[in-house]
């Protein structure tokens, strides 16, 4: 036995080794000034601090910490700094060392980025997964002492979802739902692009393990014809820029099979309909001279001189660079054979910044001021949230991720300035963009002059003048027409501070009403008057009265009305046969608990009673699924993919469960067929016959609309499971005049 453990424990250390010289490599090959030894000590530390610890998977602990390195290294592009922290991140955590001791033997700067680190630690495979809420919020306060932090706590979570294979299922699905629901979109708003998209990938993969696989085998089998075409489609720009004097290379855009999937589903297209597979990323190096901008659009013209672009297809983050940094030239052009391909211009710098994200854009950053980047201003905005943060975790996500999701348009004010706002921003948020104080009195807006209302939606490219009045204030309703994190936000503090003022008031009228009266202002004359009005919350008692609402003139002929002596015999409660009070509503008769370790069945004769499915997303047998065991310990079955599901996965992980369908063949479920075909006489019938005839489904409703020669019918079905309304749709598709059948999902 002990020389075969001699042995296993050489073959590790071997390995260890192997790994943390890959890392030297990746930091010998970077830009960044060689501190070696300080990388080697706090390599050697780690080693030390983590020597026994073993993961999940069986492997040392250390190689964790040392994966995470790596990618800070040649994935974001980080220095010594970084990959000291990373080397150390888990160290106070998880061992006996302080932050105190980091900061003795590494310095101060890698003490606090390793401290801010062990204050938003505990994600992944922390017990207490369902503070994971609060846990965000600290990982977001962390930006405004070093955005390092955030970036190594990205590395961290995309090691983590690398081997996540060693997880059991019901882990899985809160670590994917956290990823797609924070890390994802955090990600792709730092720059972090190929980092954002294999995060949603890898999400995709082990929430939906059976559609990933035939989307990657259909990916594969036409990889060979994908090859080809590119060589030929490639082949007269290449010579066109050679010709010219470019020294540019190529790097072809897989689609990521997550991406795929998003556009099969919301567009109902098959793969073969996904034509954006494949996108042509040109990259150069720029001449001296000219602007690198006037330089991309030089290249786009030598290459819609070869092939036609399409006119609404261009998309010009060169002039105006995405809130990422995210600079490129982006041009749809027509291919041989009636293929649009998507081709990407950029210069050496931006691809750089396209795939490093923040760290390659401080890399190139040049002053301050003028030159402030778009990036830059997003900071500001979120450090702007976290002053004025919302009391409640979850709303202070969702408030957060209206900003991590925007895209950006271009508005200009009356003086021609531009301004950089959120897509789908209304005119009171442009309002509030500006200043606090223009959107709290603004009554209105000119969109390029003519006056429109404050919920009015603005368009890239228009002209905005806003129209104040001292005597406005903020309206309830407003919250309603405002889509920016920033407007919400200053929403609600104003809100806030008005309802601190209401409450006040509402106290100053009870206890008057309470003097008039001679009555004690004490708990419990406050209790008996808070009851007679229906109110156990003292505050939302008072903001009631402060806003007029409750009305207090007549408190001496109710609340403290003198009582006949039949009161207390009408008060008596009703009681059972038994002697027992009878309850005054239904108690809920709590079920055996549900073991969160084991996937639970779902079985036909279960369902309403030990599991009952989400009305939102309505999953039906067949669905990838998951279970949300509630306060009663009945599992609520969500379709993985449902939006509803994916805040539970992030914010209460421990109540989730792995769940499957036994065989269901008695219960029936309504669905919708969405069937889309040439309008040809007997079509319908055609259909009906495949639906009713051949299957024998019930149909409860149809509505058909036709256009143009074109049909589109909803057909409202009853089946038993996933499998039963994929074989139909299959069918359905066999009859000629019919294009796509595909389910509508909720």
């Amino acid at each position: 036995m002990e020389p075969d453990q001699k042995n296993v424990e050489l073959t590790e250390d071997e390995l260890i080794q192997q790994e943390f010289d890959a890392l030297l490599n990746d930091y010998l090959n970077s830009p960044h000034r060689k501190k070696v030894e300080l990388i080697t000590k706090a390599f050697n530390f780690a080693k030390a601090a983590h020597k026994g610890i073993r993961r999940r998977s069986g492997e040392p602990y250390i190689m964790h910490p040392l994966a995470v390195a790596r990618i800070v290294s040649s994935e974001i592009g980080m220095g010594s700094t970084s990959i000291c922290s990373a080397l150390l991140h888990d160290v106070v955590e998880d061992t006996d060392y302080t932050v105190e001791d980091i900061a003795n033997l590494f310095g101060p700067k890698i003490a606090q980025i390793v401290e801010g680190l062990t204050k938003i630690s505990g994600g992944v495979f922390a017990e207490h997964a369902s503070a994971q809420a609060e846990n965000f919020r600290k990982l977001v306060l962390t930006m405004s002492e070093d955005i390092r932090v955030i970036l190594i706590k990205i590395a961290d979570r995309l090691h983590n979802m690398r081997t996540l294979g060693s997880m059991p299922p019901a882990k899985q699905y809160k670590i994917t739902g956290e990823t797609q629901y924070i890390y994802a979109p955090l990600a792709h708003r730092l720059g972090l692009f190929r980092i954002k998209n294999e995060l949603e990938n890898l999400s995709f993969k082990y929430e939906h393990p059976e559609t990933f696989a035939r989307i990657e085998k259909q990916l594969a089998d036409n990889e060979q014809e994908r090859t080809r075409f590119y060589d030929e489609f490639t082949k007269p720009i290449s010579n066109r820029l050679t010709e010219q004097g470019w020294k540019f290379w190529y790097k072809a855009r897989v689609k990521t099979v997550y991406s795929i999937w998003k556009k099969m589903t919301t567009r109902n297209i098959s793969f073969e309909e996904v034509f954006d597979i494949m996108a042509l990323r040109i990259i150069f190096t720029p001449r001296e001279g000219l602007t690198e901008k006037e330089q991309c659009w030089i290249v786009y013209s030598a290459i819609t001189a070869i092939y036609k672009p399409h006119p609404d297809r261009i998309r010009d983050w060169v002039s105006n660079p995405k809130a990422n940094g995210y600079e490129a030239l982006h041009v749809t052009v027509m291919a041989p054979g009636g293929r649009w391909v998507e081709i990407q211009i950029r210069t050496e710098r931006m691809n750089d910044i396209a795939e490093k994200g923040l760290a390659a854009h401080w890399k190139y950053k040049s002053g301050e001021g003028e030159n402030e980047s778009e990036l830059d201003k997003w900071m500001k905005t979120i450090k702007e949230l976290l002053e004025n943060p919302e009391p409640n975790a979850i709303d202070f996500i969702d408030t957060f991720k209206l900003n991590l999701f925007a895209s950006e348009i271009f508005v200009f004010t009356p003086k021609g300035e531009i301004k950089t706002i959120p897509q789908g921003s209304t005119a009171l948020d442009f309002a509030y963009a500006i200043h606090s104080d223009l959107g709290e009195h603004c009554i209105g807006a000119k969109v390029n002059h003519k006056l429109v209302p404050l919920s009015h939606t603005l368009q890239s490219g228009d002209q905005v003048e806003i129209l104040t009045s001292k005597k406005q204030q903020p309206q309830p309703e407003w919250i309603e027409y405002v889509t920016t994190a920033r407007a919400k936000a200053r929403l609600r503090v104003y809100f806030k501070r008005e309802e601190k003022n209401l409450i006040a008031d509402g106290q100053k009228k009870v206890e008057q009403a309470l003097l008039d009266l001679q009555k004690k202002n004490d708990n419990e004359t406050l209790l008996k008057v808070m009851k007679y009005f229906d109110f156990n919350n003292r505050n939302a008692f008072y903001l009631q009265v402060g806003l007029g609402k409750i009305k207090l003139d007549d408190l001496g002929q109710t609340v403290f009305k003198p009582k006949s002596v039949f009161t207390k015999y009408l008060r008596i409660p009703f009681v059972t046969p038994s002697g027992k009070t009878a309850p005054e509503q239904p108690e809920v008769v709590p079920s055996t608990r549900v073991d969160r370790k084991k996937t639970f069945v779902l079985r036909e004769e279960n369902a309403g009673v030990t599991y009952r499915l989400a009305p939102c997303c309505k999953p039906i047998p067949g669905d990838d699924v998951l279970g949300y065991v509630d306060e009663n310990e009945i599992v609520i079955v969500h379709r993985r993919e449902c939006a509803a599901a994916a805040k539970l996965k992030s914010n209460f992980g421990n109540n989730l469960v792995s769940a499957k369908w036994a065989t269901h063949k008695t219960l029936t479920f309504n669905e919708v067929l969405e069937i889309r075909g040439i309008d040809k006489k007997g079509v319908l019938i055609q259909i009906l016959h495949v639906i009713s005839e051949q299957y024998g489904v019930n149909i409860s409703k149809i509505h058909i609309e036709t256009n143009a020669g074109i049909f589109v019918g909803q057909f409202y079905i009853y089946v038993h499971d996933k499998h039963e309304i994929e074989t139909l749709a299959k069918n359905i598709n066999k009859i000629k005049e019919v294009n796509s059948t595909q389910r509508i999902l909720s």
